[in-house]
């Protein structure tokens, strides 16, 4: 190769080294600067001024479509600021629900005045953990739905001193991990078949009778989600609502009555060492497809009144309307909507 071919072959690879680098620097700036949560600043409502975290993360139940959906609910229509949290995978910034190990922005829950979470099977790293945990010490209230029963699952990390909130954990005090500790339960089977039969809800008489106002214009709930199987809640549970496993998806499909009732949300109390005394309104339903059922928004938005103990101020009916579209996706697994970035959820 003479000179001048041989000056002109490592002038272009210079160039194409250059703008190999560029497009590279390009597109580690732009994912820096990807959103990783997202916030909405409360409008009028008696909300005004408290600040809520909703946590999604769960590999099944499409959390990451169904919380903020209720976040803008909260914001637009009650007045709360409220920030969602998702399931990254670092290496794209995409909304992830399989990935287990991150959920950037959790020191958001220093500044929250209540905590709404859809976790499963989560393993987050200790930086992230002590968050949950300083919480949960501070004794604030916490809505916990569907899958929060097994909300982790440290079966890689088993020294971190969060390993006690497995969802089958020996800890002594810990017995079945965060879900038995603080919601009363942990993940136990499925009670109705799972993706053939629904959840039919039949509000509990003494609750209706004693007019509690979280079920002020709750009467009609159909889920997708089936029933759990709950052994035992501890002596302070307050069962709000029984679920009945309907034979079909739909709402119109009859009640099963061969299969006994169990409860499917309820409220208790709460208290981890060191900590102060919180209390938990807790729920098997929560899917994103369950959310389609006015009254069961309308029940989230009442528990967050009455966690922010704010029973006073809440409506006889709350306004639910969903704020712009939503379009949940069925639940199940590996069906999330792949390369999503926070910013889609918006």
């Amino acid at each position: 190769m003479n000179t001048k071919n041989q000056f002109k072959s490592n002038s272009l690879k210079v160039a194409t080294l250059f703008i190999f680098t560029f497009i590279l620097s390009a597109s580690l700036t732009f994912a820096q600067g990807d959103k990783l949560l997202l916030q909405f600043k409360g409008e009028n409502g008696a909300g005004q001024g408290k600040n809520v975290v909703l946590i999604s993360g769960d590999d099944e139940y499409r959390s990451e479509e169904g919380l903020p959906m209720l976040a803008k609910i909260l914001s637009k229509h009650h007045g709360f600021n409220t920030t969602v949290l998702f399931a990254i995978n670092p290496e794209n910034n995409q909304v992830v629900p399989n990935y287990k190990t991150n959920i950037p922005g959790m020191e958001h829950l220093e500044e929250a005045d209540l905590v709404i979470i859809l976790l499963r099977f989560r393993e987050l790293p200790d930086e992230q953990m002590k968050y949950f945990d300083a919480y949960l010490k501070s004794g604030k209230p916490l809505i916990a739905l569907r899958t929060s029963t097994h909300a982790f699952a440290y079966s890689k990390d088993n020294k971190s001193p969060y390993a006690k909130y497995h969802w089958q954990s020996k800890v002594p005090g810990w017995e079945k991990g965060f879900g038995k500790k603080i919601l009363g339960e942990t993940w136990v089977a499925h009670h109705g078949h799972h993706a053939v039969e629904g959840t039919r809800a039949l509000l509990d008489g003494i609750q209706v009778s004693a007019k509690n106002p979280l079920l002020n214009g709750v009467a009609d709930i159909w889920a997708a989600s089936d029933v759990y199987t709950v052994t035992s809640l501890g002596e302070d549970a307050e069962v709000l609502i029984h679920g009945a496993s309907t034979a079909g998806m739909n709402a119109e499909a009859p009640i099963n009555w061969k299969k006994s009732l169990m409860p499917v949300v309820w409220t208790k109390s709460y208290q981890i060492e060191g900590g102060k005394k919180g209390k938990v309104f807790a729920s098997t339903l929560g899917a994103s497809i369950d959310l389609l059922s006015e009254d069961l928004r309308r029940l989230i938005v009442n528990a967050s009144y009455w966690g922010l103990g704010m029973e006073e101020k809440i409506p006889e009916k709350a306004e639910v309307t969903i704020v712009g579209n939503y379009a949940p996706t069925m639940f199940g697994f590996d069906n999330f909507r792949h390369g999503m970035k926070v910013t889609d959820f918006e």
